[in-house]
């Protein structure tokens, strides 16, 4: 049993095969007892139980979450006692054992899952982890873009647009920010009707595109067109299907697979910002841009052929072309959503935390060369806060798969994210021993924002609404992050350390509330216990 998970009050039946639930006095824990009939070699029958504890009921919509299994698989302990068995219980609880046969075909490693609908999961083998290398891929320009932004934005604020105030420059990124969420908006409905190839196809030619165009800008308004809307919407229309295919494939082990796929970004953060650098005093802005286009395009064909739904359900076909628009239209954002409590909060948290955490990563290489730092040390900067964002994805996704939850991991992972930017970066960071530690803890502590994102809002949708729902999210970060950016480029100005220390101060705060939204959430979710969740 997890050893955050509040042991639940268990209701023995009276009758041989009857299967009851209790709720616990909060309400929302409940404890399983199933009595199972096995034979012995004697032929005499002996009753097993079978407890399966912390079980928590949605009480809105009936939704089963499981929070640790207490239960053995009584059919491998009598395969390994070599003793014939039967069940005297002609139900089982399908949420958690799904029939023998699609048992066996969905997961060679035997580990499929059924939810309460029905629906089965793999939750592993071969298929499934080609799925997750294909959004890996995928994910290395998407996130890769947005976890270098300042590569970028360093580079064109000291050479094209030298002549610019920083305010002005932060909106061709805060756009590429917004246009990203956006387009990531309208691909969810589409995403979880159509399924993932069709938008792969589109974001691609958008992605690469916008990137060929980059490679020419020279005034502001050139780079917001290539740029902010060209990339943007290819960013946004490649992000949704990339990250929500893996709901298809994985339920318990979905905070773990997404965190691999959602390395790549930091993979690309790793490798992105280097590189650039490298190509701009070898080859110049031109080529460099066009190379890492190349390199872009050739990941994301790698993925379109790797990335395939695992089941879609059947779907009644439009009667008019008015009514499928209608359709797209209102299923790519449904403000009935918003009317859910706890998935209001849950999104709010997530797009007030990743648009500050956007801000932050575009001028931290800026903030380098304000207090004296060379070009080289301000690029290798970026590098390291996704060298250790990718220990960050993978590790705190593997402890919310094993141990405490997604919503428990996101709060703590952000909470520290805050701590280490008043304690370390605000005070010290004009110090640059003190920017490198800086940078190593604040991006371990950032890296499963994106990847836990996901996770935490599947913990609280039905899989066949997870695209519009995670869309719905991004809807919110779209009107939240265009105000942040320009913002924070209002805020430092001329560059000095004390207004940096404003735009620190300003995102640091963001990020706090993102923290409280994520708690409201949990709470109302499940209360103040002490669970996995």
């Amino acid at each position: 049993m997890n050893f955050l998970t509040k042991p639940a009050k268990v209701f023995t039946p009276k009758d041989h095969g009857e299967q009851r639930s209790q709720r616990d006095p909060g309400g929302s824990t409940a404890a399983i007892r199933d009595d199972i009939s096995v034979k012995d070699g004697a032929g005499e029958a002996h009753t097993q139980d079978i407890e399966l504890n912390s079980l928590e009921f949605d009480t809105d919509d009936s939704r089963i979450q499981s929070t640790g299994f207490a239960a053995q698989d009584t059919r491998q302990r009598a395969k390994e006692g070599s003793q014939p068995f039967e069940e005297s219980t002609e139900s089982r609880t399908q949420a958690f054992e799904p029939a023998d046969e699609d048992y066996e075909n969905a997961a060679p490693d035997d580990g499929a899952y059924r939810d309460e609908n029905g629906r089965t999961y793999p939750d592993g083998g071969k298929a499934a982890w080609l799925v997750v290398f294909g959004c890996f891929m995928g994910l290395i320009p998407v996130f890769g873009i947005v976890n270098s932004l300042g590569a970028i934005e360093s580079y064109v604020s000291k050479n094209q647009l030298a002549g610019v105030s920083q305010s002005t420059i932060s909106w061709i990124f805060s756009l590429f920010l917004v246009i990203s969420s956006l387009s990531c908006v309208f691909t969810g409905g589409y995403f979880d009707r159509n399924g993932a190839f069709r938008p792969l196809i589109v974001g691609i030619l958008f992605y690469t595109g916008g990137l060929v165009a980059l490679a020419d800008c020279q005034e502001v308004y050139q780079f917001i067109l290539a740029f902010s809307v060209l990339a943007g919407a290819g960013t946004g229309i490649l992000m949704t299907p990339l990250v929500s295919v893996l709901a298809t494939w994985f339920f318990r082990k979905r905070a773990i697979a997404t965190s691999i796929a959602t390395m790549g970004g930091s993979i690309g953060g790793i490798v992105i910002a280097p590189v650039l650098r490298k190509l701009y005093a070898e080859i110049g802005f031109k080529w460099a841009i066009r190379v890492f286009a190349l390199i872009c395009f050739v990941c994301l064909v790698v993925s379109l052929f790797l990335v395939k739904d695992y089941e879609r359900q059947a779907v009644d076909p439009f009667k008019s072309r008015w009514e499928e628009a209608k359709w797209y239209v209102s299923s790519s954002f449904n403000w009935r959503y918003l009317l859910e409590g706890r998935f209001m909060a849950a999104a709010m948290g997530a797009a007030l935390a990743e648009s500050a955490l956007t801000a932050l990563a575009t001028y931290v290489a800026s903030y380098s060369l304000a207090v004296g730092n060379s070009e080289s040390t301000s690029y290798n900067l970026i590098m390291v806060t996704n060298a250790a964002g990718m220990f960050g994805r993978y590790i705190p996704g593997y402890v919310a798969d094993k141990y405490l939850g997604g919503f428990n991991v996101t709060i703590i992972t952000i909470s520290f994210a805050v701590l280490v930017n008043f304690v370390i970066w605000l005070p010290f960071g004009r110090h640059i021993e003190a920017l490198w530690v800086y940078v190593v803890l604040y991006g371990f502590s950032t890296g499963s924002i994106f990847s836990l994102t996901p996770v935490c809002i599947g913990q609280i949708s039905r899989t066949e609404d997870f695209g519009k729902r995670f869309s719905t999210v991004y809807f919110l970060e779209a009107i939240i992050t265009i105000p942040v950016l320009p913002i924070g480029g209002a805020l430092i100005s001329d560059g000095s350390l004390r207004n940096y220390n404003r735009f620190i101060i300003f995102n640091s705060v963001i990020m706090g509330v993102g923290v409280a939204c994520y708690a409201i959430s949990r709470y109302l979710s499940v209360g103040l216990r002490m669970v996995k969740f």
